[in-house]
C-alpha cells in the first residue's frame, strides 16, 4: 500500500455527492471525482485519517487494495488465494467481509463472500499453519468486496463502524433522521453557523446537534472511540494524534442561537439526553412548543426540519401540512425554511411554491428536500431550481 498516494473511495447518500466533494476538496483531497453515491479521490495516510475524523457527509471510507477479472468461481477463488493478505492483516486478527454484487456470473453475495472468506483463511493456513477468525460483529479488519460483472474490487474499510454513528445519540425517536443525512441537509440549506437556527419539530435532536457541530466547526467524529484504520498494520498513532489535535484547535465560538421545538414530552427528553451527551447544553435550547402556535423570535433565521410523513409516523390530522404553510405565512416573515418529506401530495397543502426541490433518500424512502422563502408584504414566486 502506497501511503503517499492512496486511492480512496468515500461512500455517501444519493443527493449528497456534491456536498461531500466540496468537503473533501476543503480537507485537501486530490483528483476529486464525483460518482453515484460516492466520491473518489487521492491522498496520503494522514489525509485518510483526517477525512474519517472530519468529513460530515461520509458514510464509510474505502481504500482499494486488489483488482482483477474473474469469469467463474474457480478464477475468483484462485486470484484471491494467491493475493498476499499478510501485507494487510495478521493471522491473529479477526476479519469480516461485506459485499456488493452486480453480476450475471456471480449472482449471490453470500456465496462470493463465503468463497472470499475461504480464500483468505486457506492462504493463512497454508503459509502459517494457523487460521484467522471471521468475526461479523466487531472485527479487527473489515474488507469490502465489490463485483461489477467480471470486475472484482477488494477494498479495506478504514472507518470500521459506519460514520453516521457519531457517538452522541443516547435516545432516539420513532423515526430518527440519519446523522449523515441531517448534516447533508443542513449544508444543502446553506447553514454555516452565521445567524440563528430553528428546528420546529426537533424529535430526538439530530438536526440540532449537527447544526451546532457545523456552527462550532467541531469534527464530525469528535465523540468516536475507534476507527477501522487503527487496526491496520501501517497505523501511525502519533500522526493521528497530531491530526486530531490540529483539528480540535480550529473549533470556534458560536454566538447565535440553535433552538428546537417539540410537543412530545418523550421526544423532548430524548433530545435533551442527546444534547447532554454531545456536551452542547450551553449551545442548544430545547423548548416544549407547538410550532403552529409559535412566532418568529430569532433574527436572522434559518429553519430546517423533518416533519412526520405517513410512511414514517402516521398523521391523523389531514390539515397538518396546511398548518405548516399557514404558520410560515403568518408567523415567520423573512425566513428561509427547508423541510424533507416523502408525501408529495400532502406537501402541496402547504400552499406555497417551493423555490428549490432536491431529491434525497431517507432510508429507502424517496423524498424531496424543499426550500420555502417567506417574504413580508409582497409574495415573490421563484422558479424551481432543481428538477424533482
Amino acid at each position: 500500500m502506497d501511503i503517499e498516494n492512496l486511492q480512496i473511495q468515500i461512500k455517501t447518500f444519493f443527493g449528497l455527492e456534491q456536498i461531500l466533494a466540496e468537503e473533501i476538496k476543503k480537507l485537501g483531497g486530490r483528483k476529486v471525482e464525483i460518482k453515484n453515491r460516492a466520491v473518489n479521490c487521492e491522498g496520503d495516510l494522514g489525509f485518510l485519517y483526517k477525512i474519517n475524523y472530519s468529513a460530515r457527509t461520509a458514510l464509510k471510507i474505502l481504500v482499494p487494495i486488489h483488482q482483477f477479472k474473474a469469469f467463474n468461481q474457480h478464477q475468483f477463488y484462485d486470484r484471491l488465494f494467491k493475493f498476499e493478505w499478510d501485507e494487510f492483516m495478521d493471522v491473529e486478527q479477526s476479519f469480516s467481509i461485506d459485499a456488493t454484487v452486480n453480476s450475471e456470473t456471480f449472482k449471490h453475495s453470500q456465496f462470493v463472500t463465503l468463497k472470499m472468506k475461504d480464500a483468505i483463511v486457506d492462504y493463512f493456513q497454508e503459509k502459517y499453519k494457523k487460521r484467522p477468525n471471521v468475526e461479523t460483529r466487531n472485527p479487527d479488519i473489515k474488507f469490502h468486496l465489490h463485483i461489477d460483472r467480471e470486475l472484482v474490487m477488494i477494498s479495506m474499510d478504514s472507518s470500521g463502524d459506519a460514520l453516521f454513528k457519531r457517538g452522541y445519540r443516547r435516545e432516539q425517536g420513532e423515526a430518527p433522521i440519519n446523522e449523515v443525512l441531517a448534516s447533508g441537509m443542513l449544508q444543502l440549506a446553506g447553514w454555516d453557523g452565521k445567524g440563528n437556527f430553528l428546528d420546529p419539530m426537533c424529535g430526538s435532536g439530530t438536526l440540532l446537534i449537527e447544526a451546532a457541530m457545523i456552527a462550532m466547526d467541531l469534527p464530525a467524529q469528535i465523540f468516536r472511540k475507534r476507527f477501522g484504520f487503527q487496526n491496520w498494520k501501517n497505523y501511525d498513532a502519533d500522526l493521528f494524534s497530531k491530526i486530531k489535535e490540529f483539528r480540535v484547535n480550529r473549533v470556534r465560538q458560536f454566538d447565535g442561537k440553535i433552538v428546537g421545538y417539540d410537543i412530545d414530552a418523550r421526544m423532548l427528553n430524548a433530545a435533551r439526553m442527546n444534547v447532554e451527551a454531545a456536551e452542547m447544553e450551553d449551545v442548544i435550547e430545547i423548548r416544549k412548543q407547538n410550532f403552529f402556535d409559535s412566532k418568529k423570535d430569532l433574527f436572522p433565521l434559518l429553519m430546517v426540519f423533518n416533519p412526520p410523513y405517513d410512511e414514517r409516523i402516521s398523521i391523523n390530522d389531514d390539515d397538518f401540512y396546511k398548518k405548516i404553510g399557514d404558520t410560515f405565512k403568518t408567523n415567520y416573515p423573512n425566513t428561509l425554511a427547508w423541510l424533507i418529506s416523502s408525501d408529495l401530495e400532502a406537501v402541496k397543502k402547504i400552499g406555497l411554491r417551493p423555490s428549490r426541490k432536491i431529491k434525497l433518500f431517507n432510508g429507502k424512502l424517496e423524498t424531496r428536500f424543499l426550500q420555502y422563502e417567506m417574504y413580508e408584504g409582497t409574495k415573490k414566486i421563484h422558479k424551481l431550481e432543481d428538477k424533482s
